[in-house]
């Protein structure tokens, strides 16, 4: 009978620790967090700060079993991720199943290998209470700024938003960038190049720097082609030739935000989604007969420091498989941000030897795209720099210099296995191959000059690996917590993405600058920065938690009193305009509602015209201009023009004649690339009308329906062939709000029975139910499986007539 219990977050991680420890442990998860603030009450006592924590709702069958599991043993160990989180999961934990009756220990481990596992339990320690604190501290100021911002927003704007101690910082970025973009003037500049041959080929092109000793600047074609027709008679000697060698060198390996960073640039994967693949290799991948291994360090981390075994592995492997030339002379070590924690190592693979093409086999293709990133990058951390031979030419011509740069490599060094990505805010600088030889004094012949004309260009709006950067370099939040404040900022339909880059939406801008007037010091960027160096503090034992909170709170609630008296009430005004509604003759006033600012008649309720306001930079309410791929449309029904709206899932075109005609039709695809998705006509008639069915576009994709729809409700289903097992109707595919599909009887909502797996008319050769389920899994592919839980018999999709032969 097992001693000890051990005590996870997740089942994966459970299951690959579990082969490590032996027969005297039982390994169970906790499924993340066990407790936490009350949803429906603040939680806080505002006085001490004192928090009350309750046992998360769905979570009491789980802490049941822990606790039946805990009874059984003599100790227990809580082994959750080495971070904030994972200390505060152990607390709760150890809070609710420890006792006199056992000991409580914590195990911490940084890999979930075999021998990082054996030798954390052999130094068990403590739960970390400064640890313990640090998390706390940031869960009851994000409670405090949620809870008491977020009623404000909903009496002022709408209901349904939030404000976030980091989201809003975050959200705060975005809003400003887009300003910039709308402020940007662009100004005419011009560039000139010459190509030129000296007594050696190759010919080469340089670039003009300086004119009349000055940095070269022209602003309009004029001054261009003067200076075009001067230098077409110059002498063109070369003034300047310098050679030296440069390096090259790998960057550290990989860090949170850094790893976030590159993959979102060169794997374009979402900050979440790489986090989310990064949790699975940590936590244990099935590799063949080794069962489940952690293939990656712990993902959470701000350290490039890297173990010293890790580092004598890597170095032994370079050399073996490049040579000693691609080795340095001594280990590479990389200093971390002052800030960085550094009780974690970077994160790198727990074998250099698991290669990524032995790794190939058991991997999905996004696993094996990020695990490859990550081995590469390590890897290359510790080779030798690239060596380029950089040569730069600068040439004479009044009242010009022209420079040109060639740069070749002399060895590729790291550059063998990883390429480095250039950040999208840096210069790229003009480069050739190859120059001539050439010495200084040497007349150089002209061949052809090229004027260019250019345009300042606007700061870009942030991609994800952008405002990853951004927020780092600012101090705000931790990388551990980019991935939740992206995905927060977009479902609040603060932002929106188009094309990988983010724009704010008018209710993002809105609740920016109300925040903003009334919160200045709490989303100051200083400030928020300034925060996080607090919750550091707290976890090295320099500060009591509660001072901070004080300190917090003193400045908050002083802010929250004004901000009640005085934030303007943005969905309680109307703008009075010009515009006459086309219904009833009466004023429009713009008004605020859930996607934004729009045109209402005044004489609402009696008259509920409404109207888009397309440009709300003046309040005019000229229709939006269509997209360049779309062509002007009428009405299938009325034959009025159809206009472009939006609403929360973008763009579509709407009937003018709205609300006394709804058709609308969906656009897919952006700018030259959208194009309308019209209703198909059917032969099949609708059994209410006898109208045509036609093919519809919806919000989560076709559906066939009534022409007449929505005057007529009919949408025909989509059914599977199987009979609902508690009545008479059948069953059919339908998704959720949420674009889940799942499958309820036809007769829904009288009959509430419900599938989320695709049901098959093949009945269950063991058990004679008269279905089966579709499930698809890496290692057996697609497999029909019954849902008798006293049957449960898989046999593989496509043997069910084989196997009922049989019997």
């Amino acid at each position: 009978m097992p001693r000890s219990l051990v005590i996870v977050e997740s089942p994966a991680k459970a299951k690959t620790i579990g082969k490590y420890l032996g027969k005297n442990y039982t390994v169970k998860a906790s499924l993340g967090h066990v407790k936490d603030l009350p949803k429906k009450t603040l939680g806080v006592k505002l006085t001490n700060f004192e928090a009350t924590y309750k046992v998360i709702p769905g979570k009491e069958k789980v802490l049941k079993e822990l606790k039946e599991a805990a009874a059984k043993v003599q100790s227990i160990y809580l082994a959750a991720d080495p971070d904030r989180e994972g200390e505060a999961i152990c607390q709760h934990l150890a809070e609710e199943l420890g006792g006199d009756q056992r000991e409580v220990f914590r195990v911490l481990f940084n890999e979930i290998t075999e021998n990082a596992i054996k030798a954390a339990f052999q130094h068990p320690c403590a739960v970390d209470a400064h640890k313990v604190d640090a998390q706390q501290a940031r869960r009851v100021l994000d409670r405090l700024v949620g809870y008491k911002i977020s009623p404000l927003l909903w009496d002022k704007v709408r209901r349904g938003l939030s404000a976030g101690r980091v989201q809003t910082v975050a959200l705060r970025i975005i809003v400003e960038r887009e300003r910039e973009i709308r402020e940007f003037l662009r100004e005419e500049y011009w560039n000139l190049t010459a190509n030129l041959s000296a007594q050696l080929p190759p010919a080469f092109i340089a670039k003009a720097i300086k004119l009349n000793d000055e940095k070269f600047k022209i602003t309009n074609e004029t001054e261009a082609m003067a200076l075009v027709e001067r230098l077409q008679s110059a002498e063109y000697l070369v003034e300047n030739v310098g050679k030296k060698q440069k390096k090259v060198a790998p960057a550290a390996p990989f860090i949170t935000s850094s790893m976030q960073q590159e993959a979102a640039r060169k794997l374009r994967l979402p900050v979440a989604r790489a986090m989310s693949l990064a949790q699975k290799l940590y936590e244990g991948v099935e590799i063949g007969a080794e069962g489940g291994v952690g293939l990656i360090t712990y993902m959470r981390t701000d350290s490039p420091r890297v173990s010293d075994q890790a580092l004598s592995d890597v170095r032994a492997y370079i050399e073996h498989l490049y040579g000693k030339p691609y080795l340095p002379a001594n280990p590479i070590a990389y200093r971390g941000r002052k800030s960085a924690q550094d009780a974690h190592e970077a994160i790198r693979p727990t074998s250099v030897e698991r290669t990524p093409e032995a790794l190939a086999p058991f991997l999905s293709r996004d696993e094996l795209r990020l695990y490859t990133l990550i081995w590469r990058r390590f890897v290359a951390s510790q080779m030798n720099p690239a060596l380029f031979d950089e040569t730069t030419i600068d040439i004479k011509a009044e009242p010009c210099v022209f420079r040109t740069v060639g740069s070749v490599q002399t060895f590729d060094g790291f550059l063998k296995i990883y390429q480095v990505t250039r950040d999208e805010t840096e210069a790229e600088e003009d480069s050739a191959d190859m120059l001539p030889e050439v010495s200084v004094g040497e007349k150089l012949s002209l061949n052809q000059l090229t004027p260019q004309q250019k345009f300042t260009e606007p700061p870009p709006r942030y991609s994800e690996a952008m405002l990853v950067k951004a927020l780092e370099e600012k101090g705000i939040g931790r990388p551990s917590t980019y991935a939740t404040i992206l995905s927060v900022i977009q479902n609040r339909e603060y932002v929106v993405k188009n094309e990988g880059r983010f724009h704010p939406t008018e209710t993002g801008e809105v609740v920016t600058d109300l925040l903003l007037g009334s919160f200045g010091d709490i989303f100051d960027y200083d400030y928020t920065a300034r925060m996080e160096e607090q919750l550091d503090e707290i976890e090295e034992g320099k500060e009591r938690w509660t001072e901070t909170m004080k300190r917090f709170w003193t400045r908050f609630s002083k802010d929250l009193d004004l901000a009640e008296e005085k934030m303007p009430a943005i969905k309680r005004e109307e703008i009075e305009t010009d515009e006459v509604c086309d219904k009833c003759s009466k004023k429009m006033v713009i008004k605020w509602g859930r996607f934004g600012r729009f045109l209402a008649c005044s004489g609402y309720p009696e008259c509920k015209s409404t109207r888009e306001l397309a440009n709300k930079e003046n309040g005019a309410s000229t229709p939006a201009a269509l997209p360049e791929g779309i062509e002007e449309l009428s009405c299938s029904k009325c034959g009025r023009p159809m206009v472009l709206k939006r609403g929360r899932y973008g763009e579509f075109l709407a009937c003018s004649g709205y609300p006394d005609c709804k058709t609308t039709v969906k656009i897919v695809g952006k700018g030259e690339k959208a194009q309308i998705k019209a209703d198909v006509p059917l032969e099949e008639k609708c059994p209410l009308c006898q109208e045509h069915l036609v093919l519809k576009q919806g919000r989560f994709g076709e559906y066939t329906a009534c022409r007449k729809y929505p005057e007529c409700k009919f949408i025909k289903l989509k059914l599977t062939g199987v009979r609902c097992p508690n009545g008479d109707g059948d069953i059919a595919e339908r998704k959720s709000r949420r674009g889940k599909v799942f499958f309820s009887c036809s007769n829904y909502p009288e009959c509430n029975f419900v599938l989320w797996k695709k049901p098959v008319p093949t009945p269950c050769p063991q058990c004679g139910r008269p279905y089966m389920l579709e499930r698809f899994t890496k290692k057996k592919g697609m497999t029909h499986i019954c849902d008798n839980p006293e049957c449960k018999h898989e046999i593989p999709a496509g043997e069910e007539t084989l196997v009922l032969g049989q019997r």
